[in-house]
């Protein structure tokens, strides 16, 4: 499958944003296992999916980290009719308190992945600073579309809340955070609470999230073809979760943030973005939306980066800054809450 071409009515666009130089050589060798449309044949995602699993398991030491957390899986009821899900629960071991807790929703373009994508390197981040961290399991798509997965994860999100005595963690300090597909899962999650009135989330950190099913932004066209996640591999994602409702008028919110034609009353947002990936223009229209309906919303643009960067070129500069970025605006949000 190849991206189409732009519309002629489309605003021109210029060429591809070049890549940050330390990222490129990364990026190439990327590219050699996991072309940027990798996932645009649906025949070969089994394939795909198999390979990621064939991968070698983070040690449990990822996890741990020296003790530093305790860890457990925790299965627990799933959406009204559906089985249960399971949980990844990671509380910090020296803690005397109810501590803040971060939700976590796993990326994977809603087509691959699991609930311990991702935890290491949130680990890493959150280390020292007295939270914990629950994983979520959802049902893929094409298998499970929407509104499977994030009922999924919405019901996690609300037994946590609702055993959180139990679990050591304090319901008034619940934040959601995921990247890429799981970013966009956290959005919807906070746009959920909201609407049902639900678990009073304190904030949602949405790392290059996938937020629109229309994939017809100025950068999903520039970057096609290019990267770790093209347009083609996301039309694919976005049809394995909606099928034919893709791009119509009847797509829920909940499945594409995007689509919210209200984003008031939502908790603070911390938002990042490559300026050279698919995602860059409807990220950045997203936290503006935020600002215009009078939300806190606080936004990076890393110059030069692919989708996903900061998990595949740990080492570069700009992976190095945009983590360091996270952890401050943590800290804050937490202190304003006190």
């Amino acid at each position: 499958m190849t991206a189409t071409p732009v519309p002629a009515t489309a605003a021109p666009v210029g060429p591809p944003v070049p890549f940050d130089p330390e990222l490129a050589p990364a990026l190439a060798a990327i590219n050699e296992v996991l072309p940027p449309d990798a996932f645009a044949d649906p025949a070969t995602l089994s394939q795909l999916r198999e390979g990621m699993r064939g991968g070698e398991e983070p040690p449990r030491d990822a996890f741990t980290r020296g003790g530093a957390f305790a860890v457990e899986e925790r299965t627990v009821p799933g959406p009204e009719g559906a089985p249960d899900t399971s949980l990844l629960i990671c509380r910090p071991t020296g803690a005397t308190a109810p501590t803040p807790v971060i939700y976590h929703t796993h990326g994977g373009g809603m087509i691959t992945g699991d609930k311990r994508g991702g935890v290491p390197e949130l680990l890493e981040l959150i280390d020292g600073m007295g939270i914990a961290l629950v994983s979520v399991e959802y049902r893929l798509a094409p298998e499970t579309p929407h509104p499977g997965p994030v009922e999924d994860c919405y019901a996690g999100l609300v037994w946590t809340a609702g055993h959180a005595v139990e679990l050591g963690i304090d319901p008034a300090r619940i934040i959601v955070a995921g990247a890429s597909a799981g970013g966009g899962l956290a959005a919807a999650l906070a746009l959920m609470a909201r609407d049902r009135r639900g678990p009073a989330l304190l904030a949602q950190i949405l790392m290059y999230p996938m937020l629109d099913d229309r994939n017809d932004t100025p950068s999903a066209h520039q970057m096609a073809g290019l990267g770790v996640w093209d347009r083609a591999s996301n039309q694919a994602g976005w049809d394995a979760l909606l099928g034919q409702a893709r791009g119509t008028d009847t797509v829920s919110p909940y499945a594409a943030p995007a689509r919210a034609t209200d984003l008031s009353g939502l908790p603070p947002a911390f938002l990042d973005v490559g300026s050279a990936e698919t995602f860059r223009d409807e990220v950045v229209t997203y936290a503006g939306r935020i600002w215009q309906a009078g939300g806190h919303a606080e936004l990076h643009v890393w110059p030069g980066a692919f989708h996903g960067f900061d998990l595949m070129a740990p080492q570069a500069a700009v992976s190095q800054d945009a983590r360091a970025a996270r952890g401050p605006w943590l800290r804050r949000i937490l202190s304003a809450q006190r």
